[in-house]
């Protein structure tokens, strides 16, 4: 689980923080908080996910410690390589289609350079931008074994169900 909350003051953004780490604990499942590493070091999440534009990876491992998940956003495949040798635990690449939250990257990279990266780098790789149920086998086609989305799910009219069938189709490929 990702806690992106761009637009919340430090209190607040802490505050659901704590909430969403009680929750992700119950559940055994890790936590990410969104380019706040004092944040996330505050609450004992499992890592950062920073953006092209955060503190650069060395700073945030160093910050962080050997063992925290640092993930990466990149929009073309020299930041995503970049992005790997700097040390990046994991990457999100795209848009990979249009998707309002991402329009001020410019034009989707399109599926054709999700695959080059898919088959060039050596950590894990989430497709994000315009992913959907439907797109799933064709990401799946390009060698994307993850996806990293938000209106799919928060967008549908049950997003526990629409979650519920994301997991299965994702666990079926697998």
């Amino acid at each position: 689980m990702q806690l992106r909350e761009k637009a919340l003051p430090a209190r607040e953004y802490f505050e659901l923080a704590r909430v969403m780490r009680a929750l992700t604990a119950r559940y055994g499942a890790r936590l990410l908080i969104n380019d706040r590493i004092d944040i996330a070091l505050a609450v004992g999440a499992d890592g950062v996910h920073l953006p092209e534009s955060g503190l650069p990876l060395a700073v945030a491992r160093e910050l962080l410690g050997p063992t925290k998940l640092i993930g990466a956003s990149c929009h073309s495949l020299d930041k995503a390589h970049d992005a790997e040798r700097r040390g990046a635990d994991f990457i999100t690449f795209g848009p990979v289609w249009f998707t309002p939250s991402k329009a001020r990257y410019g034009e989707p990279v399109g599926v054709t350079p999700l695959a080059e990266a898919v088959h060039s780098l050596s950590v894990p790789l989430f497709a994000l931008g315009g992913v959907t149920r439907e797109r799933l086998p064709e990401l799946r086609a390009a060698g994307i074994h993850r996806v990293a989305l938000i209106s799919a799910i928060l967008a549908a009219p049950a997003p526990g169900v629409e979650a519920e069938a994301f997991t299965a189709l994702l666990d079926k490929a697998a």
